[in-house]
């Protein structure tokens, strides 16, 4: 049985689950076409940020034996509260997929690099 404590809900035409297992992360990267080493979400353009729900989603959509499309998600992610909330729970669903000290590493990562940068 997969670990809850990976799976975040998302409301959107209904509560959703939005979990990143190891299928869905080897998707995403093929979708995107970017791999691990140069993924930003916060540098993700739309249609990346469909594919990535897209992926997340996959698990909700099978556990209540729906067909989800990717061309579906634009409509879908419309019917969040906000874009924020969904920005939020994408974020969340990665870290509970990398675990927390992955996305800490990826912080100091940036700030380095920013610092670099001046």
């Amino acid at each position: 049985m997969a670990d809850k404590n990976n799976m975040v809900v998302i409301n959107l035409d209904r509560p959703r689950i939005l979990r990143f297992g190891h299928k869905a992360l080897k998707l995403m990267t093929t979708l995107t076409g970017k791999d691990f080493n140069n993924f930003e979400i916060d540098n993700a353009n739309f249609e990346d940020l469909e594919k990535i729900m897209y992926c997340g989603l996959l698990y909700d959509a099978k556990e209540n034996n729906e067909t989800l499309k990717l061309e579906d998600m634009e409509d879908l992610l419309d019917e969040a509260d906000t874009y924020t909330e969904i920005m939020e729970k994408m974020q969340l669903a990665l870290d509970a997929a990398f675990g927390q000290m992955a996305a800490d590493q990826k912080n100091l990562q940036r700030i380095v690099d920013q610092k670099k940068k001046k």
